[in-house]
């Protein structure tokens, strides 16, 4: 039984895979909390600051991809996207940063490395 005790606190404490895109006047953190091997991930936690003033904010959001032929299987990896009330923060794997604002009002668009 402490085996399995043992085994289950392992397990439910993996570490999550952590990535820092670096823009002109933001740093972003994207941290994965799924197993390692899944294609797709909806918990995953933005947390993006102002290199400017400081501010931050933290958002739980989901990993984003195109979709295959069937319409449902998930195929190529393009990113992460996190909602807060009507704006949508972009953060695609080649590097840019985008939030909008009702899906047409970009407020931000920005492009940056991954450290």
């Amino acid at each position: 039984m402490r085996v399995i005790v043992l085994f289950l606190a392992s397990i439910m404490s993996l570490p999550a895979v952590a990535a820092t895109l670096v823009t002109p006047h933001y740093t972003v953190t994207i941290e994965r909390h799924c197993a390692e091997g899944n294609v797709t991930c909806d918990d995953v936690t933005y947390t993006g600051k102002s290199r400017i003033s400081g501010n931050a904010i933290t958002l739980r959001g989901a990993t984003w991809h195109t979709l295959c032929a069937d319409g449902v299987t998930p195929c190529r990896f393009l990113g992460y996207r996190f909602k807060n009330g009507n704006v949508t923060y972009v953060v695609t794997q080649d590097g840019k940063l985008e939030v909008v604002r009702n899906e047409t009002e970009v407020l931000i668009s920005e492009e940056g490395n991954w450290r």
